[in-house]
């Protein structure tokens, strides 16, 4: 086992007896006998655990919407709709995959900046349970698009709030910011709301901050959204139907991060949802949450197979048959700014103890393609699998499967003992499927 393969990853995979890791009780050489690789295999007994472990902290008052761009296959939004969960979308894309999933139009929120009119045309035509507007000019779209589709449109406001809200790993707010309206700007853009028969005014969203491992933080940018929301309800005199706290929980990934305080946030929410129990406007507000990662990251593992070992230099590289084109985030090229391993393990080797100090790279024809840098290992042999751990979140769907042509990765579900393809890996006819040939004529035009 690595020895950077801190004790959180451990608490989620056992391996058998012969040190192969298990997935739902199932080997990980027999996925792959069956998938190939590179894939992605997702267990849903990880996937329930986390659910569980956040339903049971959150007041019973509180909602919870799956952010569909954490990971967007069809199994894992399925997942959460069978819980009862909303989802979250940032595109009319996501739209037609919630729905694919069997999600009710009113059942889901669509945020993000830079909505166009056509997705807002798409989702209010069909009935979208809520908008939350990040600008004037958003608001004036939704205006107009409703007198002509003849719908009114439940909007809420995404605020970026003043400094003192800052927090996280990546800031969404708090400064200057495409995120949101600010602070300041608030009370006229929810007057221009409250005038306008074609504009249901619901709440607040606020979401300035994302991946982070301290509750302290968290429950200080709840606080801040229940002072925007009670400033809104005061201005418009009108009460809050949805106050939205967005995401933000976060997992470890890295040695000396540890997991989010549970029982500290219960607390937390607990006493904050006694602070405004008698406050007239706060009476009939559903409070939500929109997690992403912090449902499924744990839950997925990016399995690749040692193609090539090679020594540099006095430097020994593992070149692996997957690599940023599929998870872009373990490489660090997703906002990282000091590059550090995701955990890493030799999967059908797991509990062997670390001898040896490799890079581990994709097969691209770019040094940007490196997936570990000095990784302690067991000995390792060509044909070995090698897992990338916390890759259920914002690893294949954030990444640029498109880079040098090569195949996408298959998606794998394993459910009580049985294994499931959920995406297939795409094959060479399929990644040039898309391509339109210029007719004879128009290319002698060139």
């Amino acid at each position: 086992m690595s020895d950077q393969l801190p004790a959180f990853v451990s608490s989620y995979w056992e391996c058998d007896a012969g040190g192969e890791i298990l997935v739902g009780g199932l080997p990980i050489s027999t996925i792959v006998g069956r998938h190939g690789t590179p894939v992605f295999v997702y267990d849903r007994s990880s996937l329930k655990r986390k659910y569980a472990a956040l339903r049971r902290v959150l007041p019973e008052r509180f909602s919870i919407c799956y952010s569909v761009k954490a990971n967007p296959n069809l199994a894992i939004l399925e997942f959460f709709l069978e819980k009862g969960c909303g989802l979250e979308i940032a595109s009319a894309g996501e739209f037609q995959l919630a729905r694919k999933a069997g999600c009710a139009p009113a059942n889901i929120i669509f945020a993000g900046p830079g909505k166009t009119e056509f997705e807002l045309e798409v989702v209010m035509g069909n009935g979208i349970g809520e908008i939350h507007a990040e600008s004037r000019l958003e608001i004036e779209r939704v205006s107009t698009l409703g007198r002509k589709l003849g719908v009114r449109t439940r909007v809420a406001v995404r605020v970026n709030p003043t400094e003192d809200a800052l927090g996280g790993a990546m800031q969404m707010g708090g400064k200057s910011s495409p995120f949101g309206v600010d602070e300041e700007s608030l009370e006229p853009l929810l007057h221009r709301i409250a005038e306008d028969s074609q504009l249901a005014f619901q709440g607040i969203h606020l979401f300035v901050g994302t991946q982070i491992l301290d509750c302290r933080v968290l429950l200080d940018q709840y606080r801040r959204a229940v002072e925007i929301a009670r400033r809104a309800a005061a201005i418009l005199s009108l009460p809050i139907h949805a106050l939205d706290f967005g995401g933000g929980l976060g997992i470890p990934y890295f040695p000396g991060e540890s997991e989010l305080d549970l029982d500290e946030l219960q607390h937390g929410l607990s006493k904050l949802m006694t602070d405004i129990a008698r406050e007239r406007c706060f009476v009939d507000t559903k409070f939500s949450v929109e997690p992403g990662r912090f449902l499924v990251g744990e839950a997925g593992i990016y399995v690749t197979r040692v193609n090539d070992i090679k020594t540099s230099r006095h430097k020994t590289y593992l070149i692996l048959d997957g690599g940023m084109n599929h998870h872009l985030a373990a490489s660090g090229n997703l906002g990282q700014v000091i590059r550090r391993n995701f955990p890493i393990a030799v999967l059908n080797r797991f509990d062997a103890p670390a001898m040896e100090v490799f890079d581990i790279v994709g097969p691209l024809c770019t040094p940007l393609d490196t997936l570990g840098r000095g990784v302690r290992l067991p000995q390792v042999e060509v044909g070995d699998l090698i897992g990338i751990f916390q890759s259920g979140a914002y690893a294949r769907t954030a990444s640029p499967l498109g880079f040098l042509s090569h195949p996408a990765p298959a998606e794998v579900w394993v459910a009580d003992g049985q294994d499931f393809l959920i995406r297939r890996s795409s094959n060479l006819e399929d990644s040039f499927s898309d391509i339109v040939r210029l007719k004879p004529a128009a290319a002698q035009a060139l």
